[in-house]
């Protein structure tokens, strides 16, 4: 059974495609070759050959009707027609027996797929008239245009573009040396000729370029720090900026008074235990008591502590490459980074 119903589709095949064959060879097929081509593929279909079945045919559209003996032989009949060259639409109108027929849409693309006419599209089939517009659910989609091409241009940061960072770790004077990297992001985006080349929150990264702990007789703390490079989407660009330094206070005139203080108590101390020879000797103690006191009194350390807001500035320029994408909406263009 399985070949005999394999062979009569293969023979609808072939029928089908010398009916689209023949039609191919014309350049338009009118309505009364259509009808006839439909009738033969109708007619060429075995498991339908027989059913009592009408073809009409007006600006293309195949409109069936008649009577079937089950609904299977009315969906094979509306995929024959609509499988013709040339249909653009098939009207199912075939009633199957005591019930009236519902009309239903099929159409070339999807022969298997048939929708129920609309009611519309019932009161042309009713007054035999072409059928409307289908509904827009079924209308194919309008290709939306290409979007515009991107515009790539150089914008140049010059020197002196103000870059405000966000340190992501602390740095002190008593233990950071000259050399020693650090990492930060940008607190406001950078913005040149209007258009934000590098947005709030860019890594950016710099090195201690001078470090000085408060030690012995070695004068003020000093930290000072500078920006090397900033990253973007993944890519590190170099950069150069001023550097940022604080300085932390000496021992100055506190300490002098610490060790004046101390030489005047041994002076005062030993002249009154050996007069002016103990006050020599005291004189000398207590200078040496007062120098011995500030040379384990360190200066004030200095550090930068962690998310501390810091101003840099560019020292040179960089020229940085930008892709516009020309819209009404788009406020802020798409932005890769390049330095030259």
């Amino acid at each position: 059974m399985t070949i005999r119903v394999s062979m009569e589709r293969m023979a609808l095949t072939v029928a089908l495609s010398a009916v689209a064959l023949t039609a191919g060879c014309k350049k338009t097929i009118d309505d009364a070759t259509l009808a006839n081509n439909v009738k033969q593929a109708l007619a060429g279909d075995p498991s339908i050959a027989q059913q009592p079945l009408q073809e009409t045919v007006v600006n293309g559209v195949v409109t069936l009707t008649g009577t079937a003996t089950d609904d299977t032989a009315r969906s094979v009949a509306a995929q024959d027609a609509a499988r013709v060259a040339g249909v653009k639409e098939v009207v199912n109108n075939i009633a199957l027996p005591g019930a009236a027929p519902t009309p239903t849409i099929t159409t070339p693309e999807a022969p298997a797929s048939p929708r129920p006419a609309t009611e519309s599209e019932k009161k042309s089939i009713a007054a035999n008239k072409p059928l409307p517009p289908p509904p827009a659910a079924q209308q194919k989609p309008a290709t939306p245009p290409p979007p515009p091409a991107p515009v790539v241009r150089n914008i140049t940061a010059p020197a002196g573009t103000p870059l405000s960072i966000r340190i992501t770790e602390t740095l002190s004077s008593k233990d950071t040396q000259a050399g020693t990297p650090f990492n930060g992001v940008l607190n406001s985006p950078v913005v040149v000729s209007g258009i934000t080349v590098l947005p709030s929150g860019s890594p950016v990264s710099g090195t201690v370029v001078d470090a000085k702990d408060a030690g012995h007789f070695k004068g003020n703390s000093l930290l000072a720090i500078q920006l090397t490079a900033v990253r973007r989407k993944g890519q590190l660009l170099p950069i150069s900026t001023d550097v940022y330094s604080v300085e932390g206070k000496g021992r100055g005139k506190n300490s002098a008074l610490k060790i004046g203080g101390g030489a005047a108590a041994g002076a005062l101390l030993g002249g009154l235990i050996g007069g002016g020879k103990g006050a020599g000797i005291g004189a000398l103690a207590g200078g040496g008591g007062g120098a011995a006191y500030q040379g384990f009194t360190r200066g004030e350390q200095v550090e930068i502590p962690s998310e501390s807001a810091l101003r840099f500035r560019l020292s040179a320029p960089i020229t940085i490459q930008t892709t516009e994408t020309p819209s009404a909406d788009t406020a802020t263009p798409s932005t890769g980074l390049q330095t030259r």
